[in-house]
């Protein structure tokens, strides 16, 4: 049974809120459809089979594979899109308010997925990196499948360090990626936020699945509605974690 969450609010909250059903206008929630085609083949889903999404947002992934006929739980630290995500939420999905970090299922779920820099590349640029995904490998029953996205730290150094984006700063030391820019809510209010990313070598990313109780199946060069099966580069924003509960 997974516990409640913390009272305290996480920095990412304020953000979420303000940004509500305008996150989804965002150019890269728009590859949702290819994204799943994907993932489906990759973790060879069947209908009614249990999936958990970590840091589900406003339930873009997880509305699309209940529609394909798998039971889906999304879960978030933003209450807003918890809202937004159950509000019209088709039959076989459900959400919940819940901190990644402590997720509190134990192999209830035939596989999980954690996509879009959600939980585990906002959470964990508190350095909460190893916490996360243990938790979502106990949620996992043995040899359930964990599909994971993480931001590139070769991408980030190539081009963040070296000014191309001039709102980014990356930290050689701790791995994050900062930016302060300016989100808009629906009705096209601005606010200006921080937010810090993670940043993941291939390398890193094998440590932690293992150190998790993981075996990496693959890792993958992606963009957001082009996964596929490239080859780790520097020239994607993103990797693709496939790997499996040991």
């Amino acid at each position: 049974m997974a516990k409640a969450s913390p009272d305290h609010q996480h920095w990412f909250e304020p953000i979420a809120a303000h940004l509500g059903s305008a996150y989804l206008r965002y150019s890269f929630t728009k590859g949702t459809r290819q994204e799943v085609d994907f993932l489906f083949d990759a973790l060879q889903l069947r209908p009614g089979q249990r999936v958990l999404d970590v840091g589900c947002g406003p339930g873009r992934h997880a509305h699309e594979l209940a529609r394909r006929g798998l039971i889906v739980h999304g879960i978030d630290i933003s209450e807003r899109f918890i809202e937004l995500a159950a509000a019209d939420a088709p039959d076989g999905a459900t959400f919940q308010r819940l901190d990644a970090r402590d997720l509190g299922f134990d192999g209830e779920f035939d596989a999980v997925i954690c996509l879009c820099q959600g939980a585990f590349g906002l959470m964990t640029a508190n350095g909460d990196d190893e916490r996360v995904l243990a938790a979502m490998a106990r949620a996992l029953r043995p040899g359930g499948q964990l599909a994971l996205s993480a931001f590139n730290a070769y991408y980030a150094v190539k081009y963040f360090a070296a000014g191309d984006n001039p709102g980014a700063t990356f930290d050689a030391a701790t791995g994050v990626n900062h930016e302060h820019t300016e989100v808009r809510n629906e009705q096209g209010e601005a606010k200006a936020v921080d937010l810090w990313t993670g940043c993941y070598t291939p390398r890193e990313l094998r440590v932690l699945c293992r150190v998790a109780g993981l075996t990496v199946d693959s890792i993958s060069s992606v963009e957001p509605g082009g996964y596929g099966w490239a080859e780790p580069t520097t020239e994607t924003a993103e990797f693709l974690v496939i790997a499996h509960r040991s």
